[in-house]
């Protein structure tokens, strides 16, 4: 095509992306959370809907609409669409500077090419460049195969530049519709992948494929659904019904953070009122052996309303999440008492370690809620790693700077209790409360081992050992053995939580850490 013709073609279809643009702006940033009507929250948007819908009114600002792929083999040299399957840009989120992509699967399958990853790739640097957070809305059946190698290169080009953002700037993925081959690998390197319900799926592999290799029949949802990856692999932190929710989803992630890895999150104007919490006198059984919800004891230390939970239905035995204190964005690690009585796993260690690890780089201070009975025994934990992957935590842990609180509600045994933020390992306050038992295991258990021969021996071994047992507890199930030696700050009253937390954030606000000059640690992957 003639360079005239190509530039008056150019022009026309820059003007007709702008009044695009104005007409979705129109029609999707009319009015609040009303933005998009019922018949819209049931189906998928277009990837410049989304765009539109998540950003500000008026703030979109589009960088290569007018690219078109290089191809030529297969007769591609004959489909030319303008912006070659990507919408790339940037604009604000409640007035927060923000880059972005969005991915369109009905361009070639939203598949990638050398152009499109060249897109990609220049919005990152921008963010990076800046230091404002980035978010990837991926619909993209992966690479394009008439391109070959050229398509791999561009997959590849986005990695590295994931691995240099990492812990720089916030990377946020939603995926939107289907993520296959190495489309799936940039979600999984960047910070929180957020998934659509029903219409959304993630593989390296598709179930034809699977079928063929090990003769398994599986859908695509059930490979690599939402429900799965939310629940069984851990990949996707949180699900979103539809695609305004998820669009949502984005936008309250975002309100945590920072916008990179040299500011801190914006706090929230609060003025100290009373903070007293009676509620949390209740919580905890009498009962050792009963278990009781942490949620409900989040709820009352944190401002109203403001928890975040992340990976909700992954490894459900602790809790990870952000919430406000007094108006400062916080990351809360929680053992859950009522899902295997909040003991670590295999799961559940990767879980909170990378949580820690996201907080730590990101300057968001760290809330840890403790009551874990110690590690799940078992030969399939043994086998899949519990050594490696606990020690995962607690290097996580002990690398952060950020300022570390903990407060031990009751139980706190075993090596889990070093793991759990205690003060040994750099944790800056440590409080707990007066039902807190700090010890190498339960009263029983201890009193079977110590007290074995006297227990065998006397008239009434079971009186024996009850006495025993309720003598060991004494001595040592309870947090002040512990608070003598300074490895409990304060004990304190429950009720007392939340005032105690606010002001120990407060006077740790400007904590500063000298790390020891190296290129990195080695992390037990």
């Amino acid at each position: 095509m003639p360079f005239a013709s190509l530039r008056i073609k150019a022009h026309k279809m820059e003007a007709k992306i702008k009044d695009l643009n104005e007409k979705l702006a129109l029609a999707y940033l009319g009015g609040g959370q009303e933005r998009i009507d019922k018949q819209h929250q049931k189906k998928k948007l277009t990837a410049r809907e989304r765009v539109l819908y998540i950003l500000d009114e008026g703030s979109f600002e589009e960088i290569g609409a007018l690219v078109i792929h290089r191809t030529t083999e297969f007769g591609m040299e004959e489909e030319i669409i303008y912006g070659d399957g990507v919408v790339t840009g940037y604009g604000t989120i409640n007035g927060r500077l923000t880059y972005i992509f969005a991915q369109d699967f009905t361009v070639f399958g939203g598949s990638l090419s050398e152009t499109h990853a060249e897109k990609i790739c220049k919005i990152m640097d921008l963010a990076l460049k800046v230091g404002a957070p980035i978010i990837g809305l991926n619909d993209s059946g992966g690479a394009r195969i008439q391109e070959g190698v050229r398509s791999l290169g561009g997959y590849a080009d986005i990695f590295y530049k994931n691995v240099q953002s990492s812990g720089i700037i916030p990377q946020l993925s939603a995926i939107m519709g289907p993520c296959a081959g190495g489309a799936v690998y940039s979600p999984a390197m960047t910070d929180f992948t957020i998934m659509v319900e029903n219409s959304s799926y993630m593989f390296v592999t598709g179930p034809n494929v699977v079928k063929t290799v090990t003769n398994e029949e599986v859908t695509s949802e059930e490979l690599g659904g939402a429900n799965t990856h939310a629940t069984k692999s851990g990949v996707a932190h949180i699900t979103a019904t539809n695609d305004v929710t998820c669009l949502e989803d984005l936008k309250k992630l975002l309100s945590y953070l920072p916008q990179n890895n040299k500011e801190i999150p914006k706090h929230l104007p609060y003025q100290l009122q009373e903070e007293v919490r009676e509620n949390l006198s209740n919580i905890v059984p009498g009962n050792a052996n009963k278990s009781y919800d942490m949620h409900a004891v989040i709820a009352e230390i944190i401002d109203a309303n403001s928890f975040y939970e992340i990976h909700k239905d992954f490894a459900e035995n602790i809790i990870v999440g952000f919430a406000r204190l007094g108006g400062r964005s916080i990351g809360i690690v929680a053992n859950q008492p009522l899902i295997l009585a909040g003991v670590l796993d295999v799961n559940s260690s990767k879980k909170a370690a990378r949580f820690v690890r996201f907080c730590d780089a990101f300057n968001i201070p760290l809330l840890v809620l403790e009551d874990v009975p110690g590690f799940l025994p078992g030969t399939d934990q043994e086998w899949n790693g519990i050594i490696v992957n606990g020690a995962k935590l607690l290097y996580a842990f002990s690398e952060a700077t950020v300022p570390r609180v903990t407060v031990i509600t009751r139980k706190a045994y075993g090596g889990a209790y070093d793991v759990m933020n205690s003060k040994h390992i750099g944790a800056d306050m440590n409080f707990a409360w007066p039902s807190a038992e700090i010890a190498v295991m339960g009263a029983k258990g201890a009193a079977e081992i110590i007290f074995k021969r006297e227990i065998k021996s006397a008239e009434n071994p079971d009186e024996k050992l009850k006495e025993k047992e309720n003598e060991y507890a004494a001595l040592f199930a309870n947090p002040y053995s512990a608070a003598q030696r300074g490895f409990i700050d304060e004990v304190i009253l429950p009720k007392d939580t939340r005032i105690k937390l606010i002001k120990a954030f407060s006077m740790l606000e400007n904590k500063e850490v000298e790390r020891p000059n190296r290129k990195h640690g080695n992390i037990p992957l």
